[in-house]
């Protein structure tokens, strides 16, 4: 039986995941503090519009995709008290809540780490500073899609690459929510239906193609998996793909309408 073997969520957008024994799906189908702060560009702090949402682009800000550095960081965020802590190997980058004062030392702290990164250059760029931390920490907004989701890929899949890359292949590359266990590599990019965890359904919204972020070290923040070009070709991909998209599927229940819920370790997985 399929089961939840692991929970992330990702505070920061383009920053690391924190591990979670369980993760609430608020009722718009995103979960509850995941990706709800950003450093954006200073010439990107307001959205765009697609097809009438608010879209955030990754290449508009610090993401793992151009500055894979960023890895390195270990990030955790207080919900009660809305206070970020950044650690880089034993010390503490920035400590900071994200009142306005905290902001600006959270983004200055942050700025300087990636000015001394190799991709450092890409920060200098016309536009880009100063960053801005954007986001009022409690909104999931900063997704790669203005449609809000929930991400899952299994273990099975990343063991099978792992495989033909040769090596160890963390799950947290993959930078999903859900990682689930006991099903055959690769069968969750043939979801197309309903799909159950938990107590929660479902609906299957196709499968996550990747980007360069999947060739971070999760640990080091060295590009040392050529994970796009693998799945391309030892694994015969037409698009790099590892994982799904799960949109919300509430079904009516008690003359009402379920909204959202809570995914739990060992909750099973039923997909259609």
């Amino acid at each position: 039986m399929a089961r939840v073997v692991a929970l992330y969520r990702h505070p920061i957008k383009g920053l690391t995941p924190e591990r979670r024994d369980a993760l609430t799906v608020q009722p718009d189908g995103r979960v509850a503090a995941d990706r709800v702060l950003a450093f954006r560009f200073a010439n990107a702090t307001e959205p765009e519009d697609r097809d009438g949402l608010d879209y955030w682009p990754k290449s508009q800000g610090l993401a793992l995709q151009d500055f894979p550095a960023l890895a390195a960081l270990r990030t955790s965020y207080d919900d009660d008290t809305r206070r970020i802590r950044i650690e880089h190997g034993d010390s503490v980058l920035v400590e900071a809540s994200i009142d306005d004062d905290g902001r600006g030392k959270l983004a200055e702290a942050v700025t300087d780490f990636v000015l001394g990164t190799p991709e450092g250059r890409r920060l200098r760029r016309p536009g880009r500073l100063p960053l801005a931390l954007v986001g009022d920490g409690e909104t999931s907004r900063f997704q790669d899609r203005p449609r809000g989701y929930v991400s899952v890929h299994g273990r099975s899949s990343v063991h099978a690459l792992g495989d033909a890359l040769g090596m160890h292949v963390d799950d947290r590359r993959f930078r999903s929510n859900v990682v689930i266990d006991d099903v055959g590599p690769w069968s969750e990019l043939d979801w197309s239906g309903e799909v159950r965890i938990g107590d929660l359904r479902f609906r299957a919204a196709g499968p996550i193609v990747r980007c360069l972020a999947t060739h971070a070290n999760p640990d080091t923040g060295v590009r040392d998996a050529k994970v796009l070009t693998t799945l391309t070709g030892a694994l015969a991909q037409q698009e790099p793909t590892l994982g799904q998209l799960l949109l919300p599927g509430w079904e009516p229940s008690d003359g009402g309408v379920v909204q959202g819920g809570v995914i739990r370790i060992d909750d099973e997985v039923h997909a259609y």
